[in-house]
């Protein structure tokens, strides 16, 4: 089973695709005219919105598209021969061992029932016949090279009893196993923490040189791509809008869509006050509804009637740049230095008296030590130690963290689905840490309201849009009767900027930034005071994302609301949040103004969240910080400071302090919180982790 021979031209060759699904009822247009090519060792990210075409095309690549799917046009040549003329014994030969794919969910691609090890020999044993001992040998050379800790046991496990960040890299060593020629990577880091993707990232990196692997990375994430890709391909609506190198098409980006992308995501410096996020205007296209002649006509700030909506726009070459294209016909004619004209400016909300306020809060499950039979002894999870902080009117406290750390639980016993441990909550002069939601009053429940994560689990799927308002507003007590009801939800839908006529909608109907509109209607039915937001933008595009966040700040603004935001996505905390509190397995590392917590000094695990955050902008240098290892268990937390175990400052501190004392919290200047035990001068010394390169 040898490898296709030597071949000197690009390892992937798509020109002119275009794939179709077809239905009963008509042919749906996925991909149209699609052209990229993937050189020798080169890694090249597909961008670009859910939706236009980009999966379509890692599937066309995989000969995989299903009884529906097909390539009507085009050709796809994978190192200079067309795959659509391979026998399917040949695409079965280089699938996995020549071409292989890496999914977004690392458990659809592992077997539960089947340990790591067997797993990973697999893959040489089909595909090149090696021996037993040979597969074990090379699973145990990738485990280590995917630099997980302990490599002999980690086959020896089975896919559950691994983190998130384990199992992915796994799949990525699954991938690596047979040593291909091009490696596809479909949005392989969305599921996890930003420390933890960016160890990820670092590796896919060092292995595409080390195996000279050529790479397709698909991401929406452009501070990603820039940080992992020598080339880029914006996808809009099916078709390429722009391809060229990072250099060029960040810098000197020639297509209006691309441009907008970028206006969309808050990079270091933006102002949500001064500098507001500019949302794409309308919505995205469904494949049967695509307007005439350019896709992006009826948003783009450019567009020309009687132009830019006729006939067929080829894609055009850009003098002076390396292989830079663009599908625009009026790129020559803009003006492309041209300021931003702003957004609505605002006024900074002054934050009012304090709304909430936790006092030393303390939240503990008690597990049985063998949680399948419930023998065995007790076994103590700390999800929260000893909490305190105080928020006030119209102020946004961002809550950051990576998963374990207690963010979720904290929330949970604020909204009264779980009842503290110890310590105290105070909502206004109220006490509520020991009230489950069962005895709260109306007006306590309405007061203190979610928008969760994913807005398609949290709405009725059977019930229309106005009558899951309706339902929350009768639940608050709002209105005397319905045709009141009725009013303050066709108000609420105005709050949220969705038409009035979606109240008749069901949620299947609606996109998933619409879906989270109506997630935030709901959450403001009954005038909340306080709004815990828990990641509400990650599953949005980033167009949405930016929709969605101005949203919520101009409720804020109206009806003076406090916001907690939870978030691991540190470029939307920066520019949304007043004040910032870090937490790490269950404790407040660090707690002060955006500016206190974004400046050094730091708390050592703040700087490496911070390195952690891809940014999508050449002239930012960043300091590069990984870390090692995964959180500990809160169920079995490391003696003295709970971040010792990933410190890379740990040795500064004299005395073996930071194994044996939990670090005091310090207060320095302005109330910036820090609990560590690096001296001031060690603390002062720090340096900044992201700054803008000199030009």
């Amino acid at each position: 089973m040898s490898k296709l021979g030597e071949y000197d031209g690009p390892v992937l060759e798509i020109d002119k695709l275009s794939i179709s699904f077809f239905t009963r009822l008509r042919e749906i247009p996925a991909v149209m005219d699609f052209s990229v090519a993937v050189q020798p060792g080169e890694a090249v990210g597909l961008v670009g919105e859910s939706g236009c075409g980009k999966s379509t095309v890692a599937l066309g690549v995989m000969q995989d598209l299903g009884v529906n799917g097909r390539v009507v046009g085009g050709t796809i040549k994978f190192k200079g021969r067309d795959l659509a003329e391979m026998s399917k014994e040949e695409l079965r030969d280089i699938r996995g061992n020549e071409i292989a794919m890496i999914y977004q969910e690392p458990m659809a691609s592992l077997n539960p029932a089947m340990k790591i090890g067997k797993q990973l020999m697999e893959v040489p044993m089909i595909h090149e016949g090696v021996s037993k001992e040979e597969a074990y040998a090379r699973a145990l050379e990738v485990v280590t090279d995917v630099k997980l800790p302990d490599p002999e046991r980690m086959l020896n496990s089975f896919p559950h009893q691994l983190s998130g960040g384990q199992q992915q890299r796994i799949v990525i060593a699954l991938a690596l196993m047979s040593k291909p020629s091009l490696l596809i990577l479909d949005e392989p880091t969305t599921a996890l923490d930003v420390t933890v993707e960016a160890a990820v990232v670092e590796l896919v990196r060092d292995l595409g040189k080390k195996y000279g692997t050529s790479m397709l990375f698909i991401s929406h994430n452009l501070g990603l791509i820039l940080e992992t890709c020598d080339r880029l391909c914006v996808m809009y609506s099916g078709e390429a809008v722009e391809r060229g190198s990072i250099e060029d098409v960040f810098d000197e980006m020639r297509h209006p869509y691309t441009q907008a992308l970028f206006r969309s995501i808050p990079l270091p410096g933006a102002d949500k006050n001064a500098r507001p996020l500019v949302a794409i205007p309308g919505n995205f296209p469904l494949p049967h509804e695509r307007p005439p002649g350019c896709n992006f006509g009826p948003r783009c700030d450019y567009y020309m009637e009687g132009r830019c909506d006729e006939g067929y726009i080829p894609m055009e070459p850009i003098e002076g740049n390396d292989r830079h294209v663009s599908r625009c016909l009026r790129f020559t004619e803009i003006d492309w230095d041209a300021p931003i004209e702003l957004g609505e400016q605002t006024e900074k909300a002054k934050p009012g008296k304090v709304v909430l306020k936790m006092d030393h809060l303390k939240k503990y499950y008690e597990v049985a030590a063998n949680a399948l039979f419930g023998g065995g002894d007790k076994k103590v999870v700390k999800a929260n130690e000893t909490l305190s902080f105080e928020a006030r009117e119209s102020e946004t406290l961002a809550i950051v963290g990576e998963s374990g750390c207690g963010k979720s639980t904290f929330a949970k016993v604020l909204m009264g689905l779980e009842t503290a441990t110890d310590g105290k909550i105070y909502l206004g002069d109220e006490e509520i840490q020991d009230v489950p939601i069962e005895n709260r009053s109306t007006q306590t429940i309405s007061s203190v309201q979610m928008v969760f994560q994913n807005p398609f689990d949290t709405l009725n799927p059977s019930m229309t849009v106005g009558r899951q308002i309706i339902r929350a507003l009768e639940i608050f007590g709002v209105g005397a009767n319905d045709t009141e009801r009725k009013q303050r939800m066709l108000k609420l839908l105005d709050l949220v900027k969705l038409p009035r006529a979606f109240a008749d909608r069901m949620p299947r109907q609606l996109s998933g930034g619409q879906k989270q509109r109506v997630g935030i209607a709901r959450a403001f039915a009954g005038d909340a005071r306080i709004v815990v937001a828990d990641e509400p933008v990650s599953a949005l595009d980033v167009s949405v994302q930016a929709a969605v966040t101005d949203l919520l700040m101009e409720i804020q603004r109206e009806n003076k609301t406090t916001l907690l935001f939870i978030s691991h996505d540190l470029s939307i905390v920066r520019y949304l949040s007043d004040r910032v509190m870090v937490m790490y397995l269950g404790h407040v590392v660090e707690l002060g103004t955006t500016d206190q917590v974004f400046a050094p000094p730091y708390h050592p695990y703040t700087e490496a969240l911070l390195s952690a955050v891809p940014i999508a902008d050449t002239s930012i240098e960043k300091k590069h910080i990984v870390l090692e290892g995964d959180i500990p268990s809160a169920m079995n937390p490391p003696s003295g400071c709970p971040f010792q175990t990933r410190c890379r400052w740990k040795d500064k501190v004299a005395g073996g302090l930071c194994d044996t004392q939990l670090p005091p919290v310090r207060t320095l200047g302005g109330k910036h919180q820090i609990k560590c035990h690096l001296s001031d001068e060690e603390l002062a010394g720090m340096e900044p982790v992201i700054k803008v390169a000199a030009e």
